[in-house]
């Protein structure tokens, strides 16, 4: 005779589907990290990642375990008890199907795309969902998504009636124990929410302890990394820490008179009026996706750039420059306030508070101002950004060129640059005009025109993975980029403004991914990658080559531009004149990872990262070499003083972001 079962029936059906979802969720981890792993791990590494992830999967499994729980413990709400309860619970596992399949199907889209699990900042997309919702649809097989989404859904809740049908027809547990039984069970999912033994949760950043940010990545899941970053979405100042930070703030960027008791940044940068009045032309291309190691300036041998490379060794070079953050919409803030972009969740673009912005464009009196983008400055609030700062400016879009569409981005970047050219070779004065490129993004459009003249290469995935890249498109849009660029010269070296324009080409952002043996692994490791971009300034009529490792920042572009055209200005935040410095070593370059909620700063040596909001979790790597760093006091004295840099550069572009008004451009 069968002795009476240990658990009841409700038991043993949570039981069943904890271990079912735990299954499904651990299958998707380590298919994730088989599809995108660049680097091989080893075999205890990845036995902590899998096990931090499953601690993270346990805690949504647990949440709806007692969740059934607590609905069972009302006879009419239980499952086994009553038809009510069955339906109620039925819908309830349906609706938690659902919201699964579409988390884990946006997830992997969104992984593909940033290298980054999902998080509350693709709410941003929702912000220009017209314009997201083409760039999705042009990239991804929608249909068939959807079509696998309602075949697992189908099919996990077909298993879910299948087991409860099974253990209704099972004897149940005698009734003076169930609820003991159920108070354990109780306890034991309420510990897996928690997430550990000790005084603290189980919290997202705890991913971030195992070594390297693609670990982290891949031990987390989408319901954690989404639902933590939403209790980061407001933002604001803190007066008297950036006043904390100031004196050493307002040395490093040489103000002019400071002022601690009213926080005063202004420097003043007259004309120099022993050098030649030229007013040369500035064009400034924002390269979407210009990821350094990707391109043929560090010796990639795919070589992806070999034009860009060119120009690179007959202008002026700078190898470390990065951006203060991952995102278009921020490096172009980056490029036009001088000031990293320090929101918490929506870019500074999009916010209503800080539209208000000072830009050393409006020093260039005299010149006549362009924006160039092939489809449409309403994303991200650009447009506001742009035309509420930038005075007298003439935008040109996608509805202004004669040029066809090419895909959700507009027209093709060849394009692009040709309708530019046709309306700067128009101009009797000089300009100052800024182009910005997309075709290095989703869904890598090539136009079928240039194809007579661009081809195409493949290489095996092997090879591609080696050297930065993780498909033939990607890699051909890298190349299309390049030749978008030769064309662009080539065409222009014909017009009159040629000789006197400075050519600028900076990267929106680099691309998180492996750089292999062309830098130190730190670069790979901490996604240094997502941040270092080439930064080329090319005149070949009056600037002699050069080649400088000196570290740069995107919020330098413009100052150092301002330098070589030799108009005065004024300057506010954080921008610095690379050119005319008289200390060059002890750059800094401050950078910020909203997705991770991690900053960090680069100098000549180091790089140092840390959580925002948990400090001791830190990173502290040398940049030019991939020996460990000795503990010794010099290097403590390295770390503390990077850390409190880096402090001052947040807490001063927090300050700076709500205190950079453009009226003060009067003086």
């Amino acid at each position: 005779m069968k002795g009476k079962p240990l658990f009841s029936r409700l038991q043993r059906w949570i039981f069943a589907l904890s271990l079912f979802f735990l299954l499904i969720m651990s299958l998707a981890r380590l298919a994730m990290y088989l599809y995108f792993r660049h680097i091989s791990i080893g075999e205890q590494q990845f036995l902590r990642v899998m096990w931090m992830g499953i601690r993270y999967d346990m805690r949504e499994i647990s949440i709806m375990a007692v969740l059934m729980i607590l609905l069972s413990a009302i006879p009419s709400w239980h499952p086994f008890y009553s038809r009510f309860g069955r339906w109620l619970h039925f819908a309830l596992w349906l609706l938690a199907l659902i919201v699964f399949a579409v988390f884990y199907t946006v997830d992997v889209a969104h992984f593909a795309y940033l290298h980054v699990r999902l998080n509350a900042h693709v709410l941003d997309l929702l912000q220009n969902f017209r314009t997201s919702m083409g760039m999705v649809w042009e990239t991804y097989p929608v249909i068939w998504m959807l079509l696998g989404v309602i075949v697992f859904v189908a099919l996990c809740f077909a298993y879910v009636r299948y087991t409860f049908h099974k253990i209704a027809v099972q004897p149940e547990v005698e009734k003076r124990f169930r609820w003991v039984r159920s108070v354990i069970l109780f306890l034991f999912f309420g510990g897996w929410i928690f997430g550990r033994i000790g005084q603290f949760p189980l919290r997202w950043s705890d991913a971030f302890t195992l070594k390297g940010d693609f670990n982290a990545q891949i031990a987390l899941n989408p319901f954690q990394s989404f639902f933590s970053t939403l209790a980061f979405r407001n933002s604001t100042f803190d007066t008297e820490k950036a006043r904390y930070y100031y004196r050493m703030m307002a040395a490093y960027l040489g103000v002019d008179h400071p002022d601690s008791v009213h926080l005063n940044y202004e420097r003043y940068f007259p004309e120099d009026t022993a050098r030649p009045a030229r007013h040369p032309n500035i064009v400034l291309v924002i390269c979407e996706s210009f990821s350094g190691y990707k391109s043929s300036l560090w010796g990639n041998p795919l070589n992806t750039t070999p034009f860009i490379d060119s120009i690179a060794q007959h202008g002026i070079f700078f190898d470390h420059c990065f951006t203060p953050s991952f995102g278009t919409a921020r490096g172009v803030w980056a490029v036009i306030t001088g000031l990293p972009d320090v929101e918490v969740h929506k870019t500074a673009s999009r916010n209503p508070q800080i539209v208000d912005q000072h830009t050393i464009i409006n020093a260039f009196k005299g010149y006549r101002r362009f924006y160039f983008i092939g489809g449409s400055t309403s994303w991200a609030n650009i447009r506001g950004l742009l035309d509420n700062n930038i005075d007298s400016l003439h935008i040109y879009e996608e509805k202004d060129y004669s040029s066809p569409r090419l895909d959700v981005w507009g027209i093709s970047d060849k394009n692009l640059f040709l309708e530019a050219n046709k309306v700067l070779r128009q101009q009797t004065k000089p300009f100052f005009a800024i182009i910005q490129t997309s075709d290095n993004h989703r869904p890598y459009s090539i136009p079928d025109e240039d194809l007579r003249y661009f081809k195409k290469v493949n290489f095996p995935v092997d090879t591609l993975k080696k050297y930065g890249f993780f498909s033939n498109e990607e890699l051909n849009a890298f190349r299309y980029f390049d030749f978008c660029v030769k064309t662009f010269l080539d065409t222009a070296s014909h017009e009159p403004y040629f000789k006197n324009t400075i050519f600028a080409f900076i990267g929106d952002h680099g691309i998180n991914g492996d750089a292999g043996n062309m830098f130190p692994r730190a670069w790979t490791d901490q996604r240094l990658t997502s941040e270092h971009v080439p930064f080329i300034i090319y005149a070949p009529a009056w600037l002699k080559p050069e080649r400088h490792s000196m570290i740069a920042s995107q919020v330098d572009v413009l100052p150092t531009l301002a330098g070589l055209a030799n108009v005065s200005y004024h300057d506010f935040t954080l921008g610095r004149d690379l050119l005319h410095l008289q200390d060059t070593m002890h750059n800094m370059a401050f950078i910020i990872e909203r997705d991770n909620d991690q900053m960090g700063l680069v100098n000549s040596a180091y790089y140092l990262k840390q959580s925002i909001h948990q400090p001791n979790q830190y990173q502290f790597v040398s940049i030019v070499n991939n020996n460990p760093i000795p503990q010794n006091a010099y290097t403590d004295s390295v770390f503390r003083a990077m850390r409190t840099w880096m402090y001052a550069f947040y807490e001063t572009a927090r300050y700076m972001t709500y205190h950079n008004k453009k009226q003060r451009d009067v003086h």
